[in-house]
Order: C-alpha cells, then structure tokens, then sequence
C-alpha cells in the first residue's frame, strides 16, 4: 500500500527524515486489516493475542517497506519531479540519498522476513509444515509486492495494478490469513469482512493517486485514474466505497444475532463526507487531507465493525 508523506520542516533532522519517510499516515491501513481478522477470530471463539500481535508487527514491516520502496521507486522512475503537485518525499527532497534509501529497504526487508518466520513458528510449530511453507510463500510475495511496486524495473505500480495488489494484500490476505492463523480453519463468511478492507484500502490509494494524477501522467504510470480520467476515477471512487459499505451490510444481514452489530453505521458519515470531498476538490492540495481522513476512516469502520461483531 503508497501514499505520499509531507516533510515539514526546511531542515529536519535524521531521524525526522526516516519518520516522514515510513509515511505513518499510511500505517492505519495496516492496522485495519490485522485488526478485521482478529475482530473475526474473536467473534468466533478462536482469538490469540500473540499471533495478532506478530501479524500487527510483521504488516507494519512490509507497509514501511513499501513506502520506502515507493519512495526511492517515483524517483528513479520520474513520477516524483519537478511536475509533481503533492508533498515532496525524501529522495526528491535530497533529505534521504537514493543508496540510503535502497538500504532501509534492504533493514525491512529482513525485519518483515525474521517477524514472519517467527508468526509461522508461534501459528504451526513444526507440526504445520505444510501451513508454514504455504504462508511463508506468500510473505515473500508480499515482500516481492512491497518492493516491485515502484521500484523494480517492471514495476506493476507504473501498469495500473496497484489497486489490485492493495485490494488483494490489504483485504483478502490480510484478513484472511489474519483469521487462519489464528482459527487454522476458513470460514467463507470471513470473506465479506475482508471485502470491506480491500475496498476501503484501495479508495485510499485512489485519493493518492487521483492527486498525482498530472505527474503520473507525466512519468508514464499508468494508474486507475490516469486510464479512466478525473472525473470517472472520482466515480470509481464513489464505487469503491459503496463496495465496503455494502460488504458491511451485507455481512450482518446473513449473520443478524444483535443490533450492536449495526456499530459500524456510525462511521457512515465519515465515509460520506470522504466521498463528497474526493467527487468536489480539484487540486492536490485540496484532496490531499482526505487520503489521511480515509486511512483513519478505515481504522475506525473496522474498529465499529469488529466490535460490533464480538459484543
């Protein structure tokens, strides 16, 4: 998952520099799907708190790791110039060197690799073999996914595929794989919950993306709303946050036991409002708030939601 992350200061320091860097305004989103599976295995009985933890940590690494990854990736490949509209990031700034940078992305690299063999360990033991080789494939395709999304020399990002990946990796296999480690089972209901995610994650990345869309343009990266144009991607946008709320509804009309599983319709005008927002403000600017306010809308919905589900 990428989005940008303003650097405040004219000269701020090391330390404020990698910060800014790891984009923490992103990292709700990494929360949220971790959260949504352990939401899902406690309303089913099966929740343990170590795994969740170890998933937290682990989605945490490789969110870093993609944004640094993205960061050093839009400036070799020339979507973060002089014609970008958006917060500048660290490399473009000259805050972080283009070496440096390939190193912090070596460090979460490693740390995702060592948090997640250590995940599979606590999940499988030795018993689980099969589960631990099938999982550890898939942390290294995300790892793969992290990296490859600006910064390798096909990256998909330029392709238009983020959104895919991010629907995939923040929603289906976050969530999912959230709720197998802990349950070692898959319930099908569990996927609806993790629609909301993947949606929701993605309408994240559509704000990103939607801002810088004249500098993608530009650079040759074909994102989503570089192909549909501003006003359709601001529908498509429209129609990716209908696509959460109605997995949302859709969930507990087929699973109905308490009116407390109705908590989430607090949220609904967070998402409106963001919805509103995204369809009316035209430069970047203007929309770049609302990528923050739905990565924290995100968070909130899951946490209404998966309370509601566990009460």
């Amino acid at each position: 998952m990428t989005t940008s992350e303003h650097i405040s200061t004219p000269n701020p320091g090391p330390v404020q520099v990698w910060i800014s860097a790891f984009r923490p305004r992103t990292l709700p989103l990494a929360l949220s799907c971790i959260g949504m599976g352990g939401f899902m295995a406690a309303a089913q009985g099966v929740f343990n708190g170590t795994i969740v933890a170890l998933c937290v940590l682990t989605t945490l690494f490789l969110q870093i790791l993609s944004n640094l990854a993205n960061d050093y990736g839009d400036s070799k490949h020339g979507a973060d110039s002089v014609h970008r509209e958006g917060p500048k990031r660290a490399v473009q700034a000259g805050h972080i060197k283009a070496a440096h940078m390939k190193k912090g992305m070596v460090v979460f690299s490693l740390l995702s690799l060592v948090s997640g063999l250590l995940l599979l360990w606590v999940a499988f033991g030795a018993e689980g073999l099969l589960f631990f080789v099938v999982f550890l494939v898939l942390g290294l395709a995300a790892i793969w996914a992290a990296i490859n999304y600006t910064a390798g020399d096909k990256p998909y990002g330029y392709a238009g595929l983020g959104d895919l990946f991010v629907f995939v990796f923040f929603g289906l296999v976050g969530v999912l794989g959230t709720y197998f480690l802990q349950a070692q089972a898959l319930e099908a209901v569990v996927i609806l919950p993790a629609l909301i995610c993947g949606f929701f994650s993605t309408a994240v990345l559509n704000v990103n993306n939607i801002r810088d869309i004249k500098s993608d343009a530009l650079a040759g990266k074909r994102s989503i709303p570089v192909r549909l144009g501003p006003k359709r991607a601001r529908l498509y946008h429209l129609a990716l946050l209908l696509g959460g709320v109605l997995s949302a509804a859709v969930y507990v009309a087929l699973n109905f036991y308490s009116v407390w599983q109705l908590l989430f319709v607090l949220a609904l005008p967070l998402v409106l409002a963001n919805g509103i927002n995204v369809r009316r403000k035209q430069t970047s600017q203007q929309l770049d708030p609302y990528l923050k306010q739905m990565a924290l809308t995100t968070l909130l919905f899951v946490l209404l939601f998966g309370i509601g589900q566990v009460i």
